[in-house]
């Protein structure tokens, strides 16, 4: 008797028992897109105070920790009509960790790119660059991140006096965030 109760547990169990996940793709990638006030020492001798202006980045997460970096950076100098203007895009790693309700992202980058900086009535410079740094996104709601970030930039410019710029900027940013998407039931 107990062989046979046994034997009918042991049919009947993979009855109730699903043999694969309910939901199997459950990360598409995470997206965001988001605007910032960034401030820089622009490090090239004609500018000697600070400048300043807006930046605009996108981010798509493809893996856990790995994703894409898109960024833009407009920054005019107060004292003059020059400005500084970069684009890039690049690799990015990033970390995730939860701290009660709130989800920080630490993360780094390295991005390839353009920048142009801008002496109206002289000269209009554009060079390849490459941008390193690193920050946090902070996640105050599943769609509201906020952005503290550092990035140095090396323009491959010409070398010498005044002539060779590397900027080193501090950006304050808030995103839009599209989290990562589940499958609905009964879809595919």
């Amino acid at each position: 008797m107990k062989r046979l109760s046994l034997l009918l547990l042991c049919l009947a169990l993979p009855l109730h028992a699903p043999a694969q996940a309910r939901y199997t793709a459950t990360r598409a990638g995470d997206l965001q897109i988001g605007a910032g006030y960034s401030s820089a020492n622009s490090n090239y001798e004609y500018v000697n105070n600070r400048i300043a202006g807006f930046s605009f980045y996108t981010d798509f997460d493809f893996k856990e920790h790995f994703g894409i970096e898109a960024s833009f950076h407009q920054l005019n100098d107060p004292n003059s009509p020059v400005y500084e203007r970069s684009y890039a895009i690049g690799l990015r790693y990033l970390r995730h960790y939860n701290a009660g309700k709130i989800g920080i992202n630490p993360y780094i980058k390295l991005l390839p790119g353009r920048g142009t900086l801008n002496f109206p009535a002289y000269a209009n410079l554009t060079y390849n660059m490459l941008a390193a740094g690193g920050g946090a996104d902070v996640a105050i709601t599943p769609h509201i991140n906020l952005r503290a970030e550092y990035e140095y930039q090396d323009w491959f410019s010409a070398p010498g006096p005044g002539l060779t710029i590397n900027p080193s900027m501090f950006t304050l940013g808030v995103a839009f965030h599209f989290p990562a998407g589940r499958p609905q039931p009964g879809r595919n």
